[in-house]
């Protein structure tokens, strides 16, 4: 497994551990889906519902396939299984980069302004810095948008751990 996808793991990790508690569970992606649809006021209703619904399916996921020992309570060292088989969380995490990337389009031209990428970004916990970093890695546009699909598509790269070099790794430490 590549250093890089460890790395995003950790940091998704520390990021979804939205209440601090240092696991994961239903309360703290309760807590982050929140945050992300407070943070997108211009999105549709259906939007916001479908990231609510999003959120909810990627705990479920986690919860039936990493939970051991049925807790209620997924550690780092249960959630890092996932990177070892991403096949898993496919259906997870297609659903969910499909809705937070649409939710980035309020207006729905298949586009995403920088400032509602940065919005939705920060309310997950992404530094800003690193946010500008991947935004200019999708290689906006000279109106600086970015499509749809190409968000959608770094999430996904995002939890691949045999992708190295991809966009994602500006969210991980300092501003490549």
């Amino acid at each position: 497994m590549q250093q890089a996808a460890i790395d995003r793991v950790k940091l998704i990790f520390t990021l979804l551990d939205a209440d601090g508690t240092g696991y994961l569970d239903s309360d703290a992606f309760e807590l982050m889906a929140a945050r992300v649809v407070a943070a997108s006021p211009d999105s549709s209703d259906a939007a916001k519902s479908a990231i609510l619904a999003a959120f909810r399916g990627y705990w479920a996921t986690l919860a039936a396939e990493l939970d051991a020992n049925r807790d209620g309570r997924i550690t780092f060292e249960e959630y890092a299984a996932c990177v070892l088989s991403p096949e898993r969380f496919d259906g997870a995490v297609t659903e969910f980069a499909e809705a937070l990337a649409a939710l980035g389009d309020p207006d729905g031209d298949g586009l995403i302004k920088r400032r509602v990428f940065m919005a939705l970004m920060t309310a997950i916990g992404f530094e800003p810095a690193n946010i500008h970093a991947l935004f200019d890695a999708f290689g906006p546009s000279d109106d600086d948008q970015i499509t749809v699909s190409i968000w959608a598509a770094g999430i996904k790269d995002y939890y691949s751990p045999e992708k190295t070099g991809i966009p994602g790794d500006h969210l991980v430490g300092e501003p490549i």
